[in-house]
């Protein structure tokens, strides 16, 4: 039972101590689509250790798995597992992991199912507030304009995905600040960053008591508006995409001091006004390799004893 208690130790470890360590991190909040790449690493190799581990339970604690397992290898490599000593808590664990893995995927189809709900919901509302003209084709116009009193602005995705924008943003918008609101819609997009909300959200929510999950979560609603910000200002400058934040969300409080639900806003804003300096390309280069290692970790664990039989 080694090997698969191994995993699930691994998985574990990584998932209490990967929050942490990326929490005293300085270099995320200058490089977040590394930071990114970083948190889908380590969140793919718990999953890949706790799959693995439910693998090699199942395979010691029922003969038929087992044969679908490890029906090409030689007997060699099967002895070297010793899957005939894991004893009855294999079974146990086999099952408690696949029930996880069942529970994983059902919040994941209800996580999607719910921004599909709210997206046809908004795309209703935005049909009523604003409707087709005649000979007008749904969808085929990227900027719709509301009218509103409030100034907001936000992505509509989906087959034909849209900017929304209100008479009042408009009002308020200066410049190049409009096109640089739409370039930092445009990169969530291009992203699909709202793939990576859904896959944290359905994860964080499934499985509340695990720190990793819901750091996760966390990290990827901040992490995505900071990449998307950078997008923007690349394009239209750190002060374009600033000055837009400002007149967006100025009326909402969020430049307070009593906290607010957008009390990522003013961060981002001071981020945007004073950038700390970005790391080189090498070390780019060496976090992002070393982030795409983490996963092998678990299948090393679990390939090296039948590599070792062969060898």
């Amino acid at each position: 039972m080694v090997v698969s208690l191994t995993l699930l130790m691994l998985g574990a470890l990584a998932a209490v101590l990967a929050p942490s360590l990326m929490a005293r991190a300085r270099w995320p909040e200058r490089e977040p689509v590394v930071a990114l790449w970083v948190w889908q690493c380590v969140v793919a190799a718990v999953l890949l250790s706790f799959g693995l581990s439910m693998t090699f339970s199942a395979a010691a604690a029922w003969q038929a798995v087992r044969g679908h397992v490890f029906a090409p290898a030689p007997h060699a490599v099967v002895e070297a597992y010793a899957l005939g000593a894991y004893g009855p808590w294999s079974a146990v664990i086999a099952v408690l992991l696949a029930l996880g893995g069942l529970w994983t995927a059902a919040m994941l189809v209800r996580e999607v199912r719910r921004a599909q709900v709210r997206r046809r919901k908004r795309r209703t509302e935005l049909l009523v507030r604003s409707p087709l003209m005649p000979g007008e084709e749904p969808g085929s116009g990227r900027l719709v304009v509301l009218e509103g009193e409030r100034p907001d602005a936000w992505w509509l995705p989906g087959a034909a995905p849209q900017l929304v924008i209100t008479t009042a943003a408009l009002g308020r918008l200066k410049g190049r600040q409009l096109d640089a609101v739409l370039a930092h819609e445009q990169g969530h997009a291009q992203a699909r960053h709202d793939w990576l909300l859904h896959c944290s959200g359905a994860l964080a929510t499934g499985f509340p008591q695990i720190p990793v999950f819901a750091a996760f979560r966390d990290e990827m609603h901040r992490l995505v508006e900071l990449a998307a910000d950078d997008v923007a200002s690349r394009r239209f400058g750190r002060l374009t995409i600033a000055l837009a934040l400002v007149e967006l969300n100025e009326d909402r409080g969020v430049f307070g001091p009593c906290p607010t639900p957008d009390a990522q806003v003013p961060l981002r804003v001071n981020r945007l006004l004073a950038p700390g300096d970005r790391l080189t390309a090498g070390r780019r280069l060496r976090l992002t390799a070393a982030a795409a290692l983490v996963p092998v970790v678990p299948l090393l664990v679990a390939f090296v004893p039948g590599l070792s039989a062969l060898g």
